[in-house]
């Protein structure tokens, strides 16, 4: 209001409605309410905040505006997916006021997200968090036994599964042990009793693998085996693991952190059971290989002892011997022979090389009458200049020294 506006008043005779902020908000809330009392809100989530309580709070927007949003704990408990910042969603519920703070907002009772269905959505967040903490890495998938004396099998009693396990293992080898832990595999509470029925077939001593499955359904009908309960108790479990949810194109969590996965509760009973006929059929097999074996290692043996006993070694064994003895004395001559021949030929190969030496040597040309003079150096003189008067000189001669001094030097002509 401008400084020199008058403020409006009733007409003389009446009274102006006068609202309280409470009643204001009341008012407001009412209008809201009743225009408004259920509606779906397309947008992306943002400032998602999930209290303590249970609540979640959070604004959904669009490219131009948003409102808050709070979603109470009693409709969100059986949300399968998790809301996040930047996911778009639908979401039903009823525009009303929180009157303490004035505050305009949805309450959201049902939230889907845009796109993807609820529980495909809960899959891939599951699915990617699990994959981060290692549970499905295969360095930790341990072997499957290959001849199980004790099968524990975790699925519904009543099943088609477990009339197909019982059936393959029935027909394939009657020597193995079924223990059936009975659960329910779908609906409310059934993820709870599956994996409370790994952990407990955990404590049983002697059992060798453990087959947890269903036949096919929906993807609703098989969500228990989607459940994070259930992937954490077939990671913990000492037992190896099979599993076996629904047909070769179904795929759970379960599959993914299982130390194998069969495409079908049958197909997990044939990995598990080694068919009779066929073990015993390998069996008579190996048994036959391994005789022919045998027989023939005893009959090459007894081929050679009867040439051995057949040789001219064991019939005449002296002569063999004087034969051998004659043998050594030739290979002695014959050595001798070659080691005389080599000293011979390193012997005149010795002498070239001397005489080589001694007609390089400085020393040859003092048999033919000439001699070596030094200075006191112990040099070899070569040039005049190299000598000066009162040196004493040594001379080498054929046959010793000669020690002089140097009284004169005559230089030729042309010398230096």
């Amino acid at each position: 209001m401008e400084p020199n506006e008058v403020c409006p008043v009733a007409p003389e005779g009446t009274k102006a409605k006068v609202y309280t902020v409470s009643e204001l908000n009341r008012t407001v809330r009412s209008l809201l309410e009743s225009e408004y009392p259920t509606i779906w809100v397309e947008g992306e989530i943002s400032n998602f905040k999930h209290h303590s309580s249970g609540h979640c709070y959070l604004t959904l927007k669009d490219e131009n505006s948003q409102i808050s949003a709070v979603f109470f704990s009693r409709y969100n408990m059986g949300l399968k997916f998790e809301p996040k910042d930047g996911l778009k969603v639908l979401a039903f519920g009823k525009i009303s006021l929180y009157e303490t703070r004035g505050q305009y907002q949805l309450y959201i009772e049902r939230l889907e997200p845009r796109g993807l269905g609820a529980l495909q959505l809960a899959f891939l967040q599951l699915k990617e968090k699990l994959e981060k903490e290692g549970l499905f890495r295969t360095d930790r998938k341990r072997p499957i036994p290959k001849f199980p004396q004790v099968v524990g099998v975790v699925t519904s009693p009543t099943g088609a599964a477990i009339r197909d396990i019982l059936n393959v293992v029935g027909r394939r080898f009657h020597g193995t042990q079924i223990l059936i832990y009975p659960v329910r595999v779908q609906g409310e509470g059934s993820a709870g009793e599956i994996a409370a029925a790994i952990r407990e077939m955990n404590q049983i001593e002697g059992l060798d693998v453990l087959i947890v499955g269903r036949g096919g359904g929906s993807l609703e009908d098989l969500w228990a085996f989607n459940e994070e309960i259930v992937a954490r108790a077939v990671y913990d479990s000492r037992i190896p693991v099979i599993s076996a949810v629904g047909h070769e194109i179904d795929w759970t969590i379960c599959d993914f952190v299982a130390d194998l996965r069969a495409p079908t509760p049958s197909a997990a009973a044939e990995l598990v059971v080694q068919n009779r006929a066929e073990l015993e059929n390998r069996l008579l097999d190996y048994q036959l290989r391994m005789r022919n074996a045998v027989l023939g290692f005893v009959e090459g043996q007894r081929q050679t002892l009867e040439r051995l006993e057949a040789s001219y070694a064991f019939k005449q064994p002296q002569l063999l011997m004087d034969q051998f003895s004659q043998r050594v004395d030739d290979l002695l001559r014959q050595l001798q022979n070659y080691t005389k021949s080599m000293v011979n030929q390193k012997k005149q190969e010795f002498q070239t090389a001397v005489g080589r030496l001694n007609a390089l040597s400085p020393l040859a040309i003092l048999e033919r009458g000439y001699s070596l003079t030094f200075n006191p150096a112990g040099q070899l003189l070569r040039e005049i200049r190299d000598v000066k008067t009162g040196d004493e000189l040594k001379t080498r001669l054929r046959r010793g020294m000669i020690y002089s001094n140097v009284t004169r030097i005559e230089k030729q002509e042309g010398g230096k």
